[in-house]
Order: C-alpha cells, then sequence, then structure tokens
C-alpha cells in the first residue's frame, strides 16, 4: 500500500486558506496540485484526466471568481462521475451545501479554518483513498480466464478457484504471451518469439507446451487454437 501515490486539487482563491490547505495537505498526500478559480481548476483537472494522471481528491471552496465551486464539481463530474469532493466553506453558503448533496461531495471544512479537524478529515481520506486504490490494484492483477481459472499478473501463478495449478517457467510465458492484448488472436511466431526469444523455434517444441497447459486445465480449457491463425483465450 505504501507504494501508491495519492494525488490532489486544491481550488481556493482566497490566499490565506490556500496556503493553510496547501501546507496540511503536503504534509499528508503525495502529490498537490494548486488552483486559484473554477476555471483554473477545472482546465488542470481536465489536463491530469486527459494524461490519465488522476487525482483521488479535489478540495475546492464554493464562491470563486471565473467559475463557482459547484459548476466545476458538475463540470468535472462530466468527465469522471467517480470523483471524489471536499468542500471548503463559510457559514452562510449553507444554501450551497445543501445543493452541493448528491455530488460524491464526501465531507466539507468550515471556515475559519481549524487545524484539528482538517488533519483529523485528510488522514481518514487519505486512509480510504489507499484502501480503494489497493483494491482497485488487486482487481487489476487478477485476471478471470473464464469461470474456473484465473492469474495472478503480479505473481504470474495460476489458479483454479483458489488452488494454485503448478507450471514450469515456459508454460507460464504461455499464458503471459496469451494474455497480452487478451483479445487478440497470437501467432505461432508471436509465441515462439515470446517464450523462447526465437521464432524459429520449432512447432512441435511450442505444442508439447501448450498441450502440457491445456492437460493441467482440461476441465474448464481456455486455451482455443483458430485454425490457420493462432491460439486465443475464450
Amino acid at each position: 500500500m505504501s507504494d501508491l501515490i495519492t494525488r490532489v486539487l486544491l481550488v481556493e482563491d482566497e490566499e490565506d486558506a490556500r496556503e493553510i490547505l496547501e501546507f496540511y495537505l503536503d504534509t499528508i498526500f503525495d502529490e498537490v496540485e494548486i488552483a486559484c478559480d473554477g476555471q483554473e481548476g477545472l482546465d488542470l483537472y481536465t489536463k491530469s484526466y486527459e494524461e490519465n494522471k488522476a487525482f483521488d481528491l479535489v478540495l475546492t471552496d464554493i464562491k470563486m471568481p471565473n467559475k463557482d465551486g459547484l459548476s466545476m464539481i458538475d463540470d468535472i463530474t462530466a468527465l469522471n462521475e467517480n470523483q471524489k469532493f471536499i468542500i471548503v466553506s463559510a457559514y452562510k453558503d449553507e444554501e450551497y451545501l445543501f445543493r452541493s448533496i448528491g455530488l460524491n461531495v464526501i465531507s466539507y471544512f468550515v471556515k475559519p479554518l481549524e487545524v484539528k479537524n482538517i488533519m483529523e478529515m485528510l488522514k481518514k481520506v487519505k486512509t480510504k483513498v489507499l484502501e480503494d486504490k489497493s483494491k482497485q490494484e488487486v482487481q487489476v492483477e487478477l485476471i478471470n480466464l473464464n469461470e474456473t481459472y484465473s492469474f495472478n499478473t503480479k505473481t504470474n501463478l495460476l489458479y483454479k478457484g483458489e488452488e494454485l495449478i503448478n507450471l514450469s517457467k515456459k508454460e507460464t510465458l504461455l499464458i503471459q504471451a496469451l494474455i497480452t492484448n487478451i483479445k487478440e488472436i497470437k501467432t505461432k511466431e508471436f509465441l515462439k518469439e515470446f517464450i523462447w526469444n526465437d521464432d524459429k523455434t520449432s512447432d512441435a517444441t511450442m505444442r508439447t507446451v501448450i498441450k502440457r497447459v491445456k492437460d493441467k486445465v482440461a476441465d474448464d480449457d481456455f486455451i482455443v487454437s483458430k485454425k490457420g491463425l493462432g491460439y486465443i483465450v475464450e
């Protein structure tokens, strides 16, 4: 979990509040980006989103020049409906807080800001963010080959349910080759190059490795031969 990077976008037009929040965000999260109004916040978010660098949290004021916080939240949610937000607000903004219900707003800070409340909430949020990211990582690591078999791409282990299936090095490389762009048919040449680093390896040698794996998963075989084309996971 310590290898996971947490990223936050802070959008705040008031300099004092921005400096306080930036300081405490920097002590808790790995990467913090700053915007001074809603339009700048939206532009920063859109750029990062297009570069596939997601923010785990957006912390924003409500009343700001150029674009207010709720309008920015609406625009960001149109890009990423799962984005989480924390709102920074004054007591007089209760009407805006009411409007924020249902917008993935997980909490809010009330101005004037209290350090103890800020730290406690941000620590809780980071813990939740890391838990969610860890679960997502595990899901990505585990590829379901069919209803019976799955392959862990981090450990390179094949499972039948929770039972480990023992594979040789070449057999493991075969499965790794087959799950590379899993929906594509793999030619004999591709498999030979991937497994042996030599596309001149004999067809008989390659078929032997394939047969050994197919024998081990015979009760629900996922390696399908496409005549004249190659092999695919189905």
